[in-house]
């Protein structure tokens, strides 16, 4: 559990951060997001001390990081930044082996973490191990920056912004690999961006901050996005709020209709989407292909098929909650 309680950070007389309370379980991945300055990536270095907080206190599993040596509490943290921060002039092994090489592991132990790990983030080790970064793609280069920093398997996991300088593709695919790496690993994770269908994707929770560092809102996804806390929450995650949530709202079995004669053979049919996914994955499907319907699949298995009225009639449900707040 890492724990902040009325953190603040003040810069001569002006409040960067200001009394944050917040409590991230273990395994949730919190997400900050708001405005530029609002004191996004200033919260995620309180918690890991590279800057200190003017005011309040910061608990990791009970204990008061505030009073512990800084650098050693570093050491219990990963901690991932937009450019990555890789040693330019040592190998991708190198990079990742940085903390534990500072913990004092023996080679064996190191060589052994560092191939697991590139083999984690979907690195051929014997590919990539021997390689410097500037040989790297952008995309690549993040991934060494996530193994790095889960090289100590750090129980915290502090990252700003990691996606944000990554081309719209790649970033896509990181953000689903991040996504798989999250529910294997299940650390307790604080995710800095300023992209609310980022937030939206990854997070358990989300953190809505406005400037000077005032938390407006806390909530999950589907909370934030169907009941903002305030005009300043509902004006930032945007008027399409209601699209945006089809993302986080599950196909619900009780609107997919059966398989009629419309559909021969629903294996020739391209517009398919597993039965665990989103009304969005619907969505963008039946889009996609231009199709009346979208098959809805179990596995291998065609359970029915979703279509325009079905989706409608599942938004409507979905953005039922937001009347009282829209009205």
């Amino acid at each position: 559990m890492l724990r902040l309680e009325a953190v603040s950070k003040r810069y001569g007389g002006r409040s960067v951060v200001h009394d944050l309370s917040i409590d991230v379980g273990d395994g949730e991945l919190c997400i900050l997001i708001g405005p530029s300055g609002c004191g996004k990536t200033t919260t995620l270095k309180m918690i890991n001390r590279l800057v200190e907080p003017s005011s309040g206190r910061i608990y990791l599993d009970d204990e008061d990081v505030t009073h512990v040596n800084p650098v050693a509490l570093r050491r219990r943290m990963g901690y991932v930044i937009q450019q990555t921060g890789l040693f330019p002039h040592q190998t991708v092994a190198a990079n990742v082996a940085t903390v534990p090489r500072l913990l004092g592991w023996d080679r064996t132990r190191i060589h052994k973490r560092v191939e697991e790990l590139l083999d984690l983030v979907g690195l051929d080790p014997d590919d990539y191990r021997d390689r410097y970064p500037d040989e790297l793609s952008g995309g690549q280069r993040q991934r060494v920056g996530v193994a790095r920093a889960l090289a100590a398997d750090p129980p915290v996991l502090l990252m700003d912004e990691p996606f944000g300088a990554i081309d719209p593709i790649a970033r896509d695919r990181l953000q689903g690999e991040f996504l798989r790496l999250q529910a294997e690993l299940r650390k307790t994770v604080v995710f800095v961006t300023h992209d609310i269908d980022e937030a939206v994707r990854l997070g358990d929770r989300i953190a809505v901050l406005r400037q000077g560092g005032v938390l407006e809102q806390y909530a999950t996804p589907a909370e934030v996005l169907g009941e903002p806390a305030s005009a300043f929450v509902a004006d930032f995650v945007g008027a399409d709020r209601g699209l945006k949530r089809l993302s986080v709202t599950p196909i619900d079995a009780a609107d997919v209709e059966p398989l009629s004669g419309e559909v021969l053979d629903p294996k020739d049919h391209h517009a398919r989407v597993p039965l665990d996914g989103s009304l969005r994955d619907a969505l963008a499907q039946m889009l996609l292909h231009e199709a009346p319907w979208v098959v809805v699949e179990d596995g291998e298995r065609s359970v029915g098929v979703l279509t325009p009225d079905s989706l409608w009639a599942a938004l409507r449900r979905s953005l039922a909650e937001d009347e009282p707040s829209t009205q």
